[in-house]
């Protein structure tokens, strides 16, 4: 499950933590959301930033052969 956090500390600073995103597509997830925020201080990447999303393609080959006998 994708899950978006929001901690906003009454000094104005906002802390974000993305869950559930595999891979650098949770930058274009916050993108928009992190442009109406303001400056960003400081990014920590966790380990999900950092793996592939990996599909898996199955790929079936079907050869028919006929074999005759006279």
């Amino acid at each position: 499950m994708e899950t978006l956090e929001f901690i906003i500390y009454p000094d104005g600073r906002v802390q974000e933590k993305v869950t559930g995103i595999i891979g650098k597509s949770c930058q274009e997830v916050t993108e928009a959301i992190e442009a109406q925020l303001g400056r960003i201080i400081s990014q920590e990447k966790t380990g999900d930033y950092y793996q592939e999303n990996l599909e898996t393609t199955n790929q079936f080959n079907h050869h028919q052969t006929n074999n005759y006998s006279w």
